[in-house]
């Protein structure tokens, strides 16, 4: 959440960004760390990623948006931090940035071949950080294809 603090060495730093093309939203996020990581940055980042990189290799028509939240929100819980994941995996994204449909575990929405989706797991703990991987999907009839072409590496700046 953007605020009015001052950034120091150590803190992360959460970015959201995206364009529009010929009428058609892109929305992705990186989270960089100030310095150098410390051993709980590096692995709060692990966390996320793993579960990002299993979530966009699950894509698939006719899965339900639920389940595919299930499957990264199952991982953040499984490692301790499932409290700190307070939003859905995704949502669509086309000619509006927030679009149907809606990755999270309400949703009743079903993926179909053509709709982009954003995967973006979390993790934000109060008072410390957090860190966001988001990238763009395309649903395929084989599964999803990537479009983002970011790095997800975590940086150190």
């Amino acid at each position: 959440r953007a605020s009015e603090k001052k950034l120091r060495k150590g803190d992360y730093v959460t970015i959201d960004f995206g364009c529009l093309y010929l009428g058609y939203a892109s929305d992705i996020t990186r989270t960089v760390v100030l310095g150098k990581a410390t051993e709980k940055q590096k692995k709060i980042y692990e966390i996320v990623l793993a579960a990002q990189k299993t979530a966009c290799k699950a894509v698939k028509p006719g899965m339900a948006c639920n389940r595919l939240d299930g499957i990264a929100r199952d991982m953040i819980m499984k490692a301790g931090y499932g409290d700190n994941f307070g939003h859905g995996l995704g949502h669509g994204i086309g000619t509006l940035v927030h679009d149907r449909p809606t990755l999270s575990p309400q949703s009743n929405d079903v993926l179909e071949p053509g709709m982009i989706v954003t995967i973006e797991p979390g993790i934000y703990i109060s008072n410390w950080g957090g860190v966001r991987i988001e990238d763009d999907v395309l649903v395929t009839s084989n599964g999803g294809q990537i479009l983002s072409k970011s790095p997800k590496d975590l940086l150190e700046l």
